[in-house]
C-alpha cells in the first residue's frame, strides 16, 4: 500500500499490520471508527499515518523561517495531561522525517500562558488535547472560524472517557464540531472494552461507523508471586509487607519495573518500604501518583523512558498509553478488582509490537490468592467489563449550554436538535430541554432574584449569549466534569517563607493534623509546620511515627467479571479441584471453610448463622462487590425491621456483608425468597436508605458542574466546607421552593446508579433466587466471616486496639482449627490501610450516616 505511512515503514524495515492498513484505508474513503487492539500493537500509528496519508504533504521545498505549518487539521483528544504530552511527542517524530509542514501542539491545564496566547493568534495543525481545553476552545466568540479547517478528530483511550461525564462533554463537543464540519472523520482508540458495539455507538451513531480488530498475537503472561505461608483467617487491610522481600528480588532482576499499587496511600507506604529494604537504590526508585507536582510526574514519566529508573510504585496515573519501551516487568500489589484494568497494567510492560507483557500478582491477604487464580483464568479468556456511557446528565448539559452561549451564541430550537444528536440526549425531552434553558436564563424557579444566576439571556435577534463579562470569565474557570476535595498544596517551610512544591493533599486530611505532626508523603517523612491560604507548608522530620494521607476514591469494587471467576474457584474447590499453584497454596484455608460450614459455589447461596457475646450474626456471601453489598445489606435489614423490630449494624466487603443484631433473628424462618424480591426495588432501596444524606453528597459535585457553585479562582480557592455549605444550601432550597427542579432527581439517580450500583443489585437479586439457599450454622467466624468481622470493629476501635484485638481473635481461632499438617508463620498484624466504616443501623434497618470513603 502506497503512502506517508507505508514510505515510513519501509524505511525501517517495518511491514504495516492488517488492522493499520484496514484503518488507512477507511480513512482514505472518509469513514469513521473504532480501533481496538491490544496495548502497544501500534493504534497511534494506525490512525496518525492515517490522517498524513490522506491530509498531509510533503514539502516542496525546504523549510525556510517564517513558514507557516498548514492550518489545524487534527484534533487528537486525551484522558490524561501525562499521556498528552507523550502523544505530542509521539507524533513528531515522523513529522521530521518525511519532512511533512505540520506543527504539533499540546493544550492542557499545564500549558504555559506564552504558548496558549501563540495558540491564540493560530493553532498548530495538529493539537493534542483534553476534553475539558477542547470546550474551552469552543467558548471562544471565533470558534466556528478556529475550526473551520478541522479534518479529523481522534478519541485516545475512549473506553476511559466512555462510562463518565467527561465522555458525554466530548459528545456534546464531538457534535458542534459535526455541525460545522458534516465530513469530519472521527476515530476513537481502546485497547480494553468488553462492550465495543456500544462504545462505537456512543462515539459515532448506529450504523455509522467501522469497528476494527487489532487481532494480534500478543503474549499476556500473568502469574502470583507466592507467599511462603498463608493465614487461614484472613482480613483485609493489612498491606501485605511481609511480601516485601520478594517483591524486592523481582525488582532486583528486571531492569525497570512498574509496581502499581490501587491506592495513593499505598504507594506511599511501599515507596518508602522498599527504600528502607535496599537504600542503595535512592535515585533509582521513584514515587508517581496523581496528587505528586507537575514537575515531579514529568521527571519519573521522562526518566522511564531513557530507562535511568530501576523501579517506579505507581497508581492508575500511570495506567494509560504512555509509552515506556524500557519497562520489562510489571507487578500489581493486591488485587487489581477488574480484569480490564489488570490488562491495562500488563500492557505496561513489553510496550511494543511482538513483545510479550508480563503482570505479577502480589496477594496482600490469602482470599487474595483466590482473585489471583481467578484473574489468570478471566484474562485468558478475555472476559473483560464493559462500561455504559451516562444517561441524560442535565448537569453537563447547564454547563454546555452556557459554554455555547459564549463561543458565538445559540438558538434554542438549533441546539436541541444538534444535542440530540448525541448518544446520551438522544432522548431529552421538551420539557427537560425548557428546564434547562430557563435555569440558564434565570436559575429556574427559586434564584430568578439573583443576578449571579441569570447566565444566558437571548438578544433583540433571538440569539442567546452570556451579557456579563463577570459571568464568562467565572464560567470559563469552572469547565470541567472532574469534581474532587478541596486540596491543599503541600509546599516546603524555608527561613524566607514558601519552598518548592510537593504536590497536593486533600484538606480533610491535614485538618486532623496539627503543627508538628508527621506525614508520609511523596516518599518523603514530613513534619506538619502551618496552614496558610490553602497551602500547607512542612518540613524535613526523622523518627515520627508518620499518618498516611488518605485520598477519597481509592476503593475500587470487584467487577462482575472477577468476581464469577472467583466463585467458580470457589466452586471448584468445593467439590476437590485444586488446579493452580495458588489455589493449592490457599487449600488449608478453604479446608477449614468446609470443615466448620461450607463454600459458595456456581448454584448456591451460602448464607453463615452464628451466636456469640455480640448477639446474632448473619454473614451472606453474593460475590457481588462492596457497592451492591452495601444496597444489599441495607435493603434486606429494611424489608427483615418491616416484619418484625429488630435493629442491625452492617459490615460490608467484596465477597459478601454481615447483619448483625443484640436481639435473636431465626435466619432460617426469615431468610425467604420474599426478602430477595425485585418488585418495588427502587421504593425500599430509597427506604432503606439514607437517601436524601447520600443525595445531599453528590448533590455537591451536579452543584458544582452546573455553574451553581464557584470553587474559586487560582490562589483562592474556596474550603471543601464552604463548597459542601454552598452545596447543601443550594439543595435544601431546591427541595422546599422548588421541589421539581431536575437536578435533584439526578443526584437521587446518581446515587443509585453510581454509589448503590442499583442496575447490578437488580441482577443479583435475579441471579440469587435461581441459586438454593445454603443456610450453616455455625460456632465460630470462619475464614470467609471473619474479615467482615474486622470491618464492623474498625467503627469503635483505635487501630491500636483493633489489632490487638484481631491478634486474639486470630489466636483463638487457629487454635479450634488445630494444624491437621498446616503450617504457618507467627501470626502479626501489618500496619493497615485506612478503611471507610460502615454505617450501623438505626432501630428500623436502615443505616446512619456513612462515613465518607478515604484511601
Amino acid at each position: 500500500m502506497s503512502g506517508l505511512g507505508a514510505r515510513w515503514f519501509a524505511a525501517r524495515g517495518w511491514t504495516p499490520f492488517p488492522f493499520q492498513q484496514a484503518v488507512w484505508r477507511a480513512v482514505k474513503e472518509g469513514d469513521s471508527g473504532l480501533l481496538h487492539a491490544t496495548t502497544g500493537a501500534g493504534k497511534t500509528y494506525a490512525v496518525w499515518f492515517a490522517a498524513l496519508n490522506r491530509f498531509a504533504r510533503p514539502r516542496s521545498a525546504p523549510a525556510k523561517r517564517g513558514d507557516k505549518a498548514a492550518p489545524l487539521t487534527l484534533l487528537w483528544i486525551t484522558p490524561m495531561r501525562a499521556l498528552a504530552a507523550d502523544t505530542a511527542r509521539a507524533l513528531q517524530a515522523p513529522l521530521d522525517e518525511l519532512e511533512i509542514d505540520w506543527s504539533i501542539g499540546l493544550r492542557t491545564g499545564d500549558t504555559g500562558s506564552a504558548e496558549r496566547a501563540r495558540q491564540g493568534r493560530r493553532l498548530p495543525s495538529a493539537l493534542v488535547t483534553t476534553p475539558e481545553s477542547l470546550t474551552l476552545l469552543l467558548t471562544r466568540a471565533d470558534a466556528r472560524q478556529t475550526f473551520a479547517g478541522l479534518r479529523m478528530l481522534v478519541v485516545d483511550e475512549w473506553h476511559e472517557l466512555l462510562g463518565n461525564k467527561r465522555g458525554v462533554q466530548l459528545q456534546l463537543a464531538l457534535a458542534r464540531l459535526r455541525l460545522w464540519n458534516p465530513q469530519l472523520i472521527v476515530w476513537g482508540l481502546s485497547a480494553t472494552l468488553g462492550n465495543q458495539a456500544h462504545a462505537l455507538e456512543v462515539l459515532l451513531a448506529p450504523g455509522d461507523g467501522r469497528l476494527v480488530q487489532g487481532e494480534m498475537a500478543k503474549e499476556l503472561r500473568v502469574d502470583t508471586l507466592l507467599p511462603p505461608a498463608i493465614e487461614r483467617f484472613p482480613w483485609a487491610g493489612h498491606l501485605g509487607l511481609r511480601m516485601l522481600p520478594q517483591v524486592v528480588a523481582e525488582v532486583e532482576s528486571a531492569a525497570t519495573s512498574l509496581v502499581f499499587t490501587n491506592t495513593r496511600a499505598q504507594s506511599e507506604i511501599w515507596y518508602q518500604a522498599i527504600l528502607e529494604a535496599r537504600p542503595d537504590w535512592a535515585g533509582l526508585i521513584a514515587l508517581h501518583h496523581g496528587s505528586l507536582s507537575r514537575e515531579v510526574r514529568d521527571w519519573v514519566e521522562l526518566s522511564l523512558k531513557d530507562g535511568s529508573l530501576k523501579a517506579v510504585v505507581c497508581t492508575s496515573s500511570l495506567d494509560l498509553g504512555v509509552d515506556f519501551l524500557p519497562v520489562e516487568r510489571v507487578l500489581q500489589i493486591g488485587s487489581p478488582k477488574g480484569v480490564a484494568r489488570l490488562m491495562q497494567r500488563a500492557g505496561r510492560s513489553g510496550h511494543a509490537p511482538g513483545r510479550p507483557s508480563r503482570v505479577t500478582l502480589v496477594p496482600t491477604h490469602s482470599l487474595e490468592l483466590v482473585e489471583a487464580a481467578a484473574a489468570h483464568d478471566a484474562v485468558a479468556a478475555r472476559r473483560i467489563e464493559g462500561r455504559e456511557a451516562p444517561a441524560k446528565p442535565l448537569d453537563v448539559l447547564v454547563q454546555h449550554l452556557v459554554s455555547m452561549a459564549l463561543g458565538g451564541g445559540f438558538r434554542p430550537d438549533e441546539l436541541l436538535c444538534e444535542v440530540r444528536q448525541t448518544w446520551s440526549y438522544q432522548a431529552l425531552s421538551d420539557d427537560e430541554w425548557a428546564w434547562a434553558l430557563a435555569f440558564v436564563r434565570h436559575g429556574g424557579h427559586s434564584l430568578t432574584a439573583y443576578p449571579d444566576y441569570q447566565r444566558v439571556e437571548p438578544d433583540a435577534d433571538g440569539l442567546w449569549k452570556v451579557p456579563d463579562r463577570r459571568l464568562a470569565l467565572r464560567h470559563r474557570m469552572s469547565i470541567g466534569t472532574i469534581v474532587s476535595d478541596a486540596s491543599l498544596t503541600v509546599k516546603y517551610w524555608t527561613r524566607g517563607g514558601a519552598g518548592g512544591s510537593l504536590g497536593s493533599v486533600e484538606e480533610g486530611f491535614i485538618a486532623r493534623l496539627r503543627p508538628g505532626d508527621g506525614f508520609l508523603f511523596a516518599g518523603r517523612l514530613l513534619e506538619l509546620v502551618r496552614v496558610e491560604n490553602m497551602t500547607a507548608y512542612v518540613r524535613r522530620a526523622t523518627g515520627k511515627k508518620a499518618a498516611v494521607p488518605r485520598w477519597n476514591g481509592g476503593r475500587m469494587p470487584l467487577s462482575s467479571e472477577l468476581a464469577d471467576a472467583v466463585v467458580e474457584k470457589l466452586g471448584a474447590a468445593s467439590r476437590g479441584e485444586y488446579a493452580s499453584a495458588e489455589m493449592r497454596l490457599v487449600q488449608p484455608l478453604l479446608q477449614v471453610q468446609l470443615d466448620w460450614s461450607a463454600l459458595p459455589t456456581e448454584t448456591s447461596l451460602l448464607a453463615e448463622v452464628l451466636r456469640s457475646r455480640e448477639g446474632w450474626h448473619l454473614f451472606l456471601y453474593p460475590f457481588a462487590g462492596r457497592h451492591v453489598h452495601l444496597g444489599l445489606a441495607s435493603l434486606l435489614a429494611w424489608r427483615l425491621a418491616r416484619r418484625t423490630p429488630v435493629t442491625f449494624s452492617i459490615a460490608v466487603n467484596d465477597y459478601g456483608f454481615e447483619l448483625l443484631s443484640a436481639t435473636e433473628v431465626d435466619w432460617t424462618r426469615w431468610l425467604t425468597a420474599e426478602l430477595f424480591a425485585t418488585e418495588d426495588l427502587l421504593h425500599d432501596v430509597l427506604g432503606s436508605l439514607n437517601a436524601g444524606e447520600l443525595a445531599r453528597r453528590r448533590f455537591r459535585e451536579i452543584a458544582r458542574i452546573a455553574g451553581l457553585v464557584f470553587a474559586g479562582r487560582p490562589g483562592a480557592q474556596k474550603s471543601a466546607r464552604q463548597l459542601q455549605a454552598s452545596s447543601g444550601l443550594f439543595f435544601d432550597v431546591f427541595r422546599q421552593y422548588d421541589p421539581d427542579n431536575l437536578l435533584l432527581g439526578q443526584a437521587q439517580e446518581e446515587v443509585l446508579r453510581q454509589e448503590l450500583d442499583v442496575q447490578r443489585l437488580e441482577q443479583t437479586l435475579q441471579r440469587l433466587q435461581t441459586r438454593r439457599l445454603d443456610i450453616r450454622p455455625v460456632r465460630r467466624p470462619t475464614p470467609l466471616g471473619f474479615p467482615l468481622l474486622v470491618e464492623r470493629m474498625r467503627e469503635s476501635m483505635s487501630s491500636e486496639k483493633l489489632a490487638d484485638r484481631i491478634r486474639r481473635m486470630v489466636e483463638d481461632l487457629e487454635k479450634a482449627a488445630g494444624t491437621c499438617g498446616y503450617r504457618s508463620d507467627s501470626i502479626e498484624v501489618e500496619r493497615e490501610t485506612a478503611r471507610p466504616r460502615t454505617p450501623r443501623s438505626r432501630k428500623d434497618g436502615t443505616p446512619r450516616k456513612k462515613r465518607k470513603a478515604g484511601e
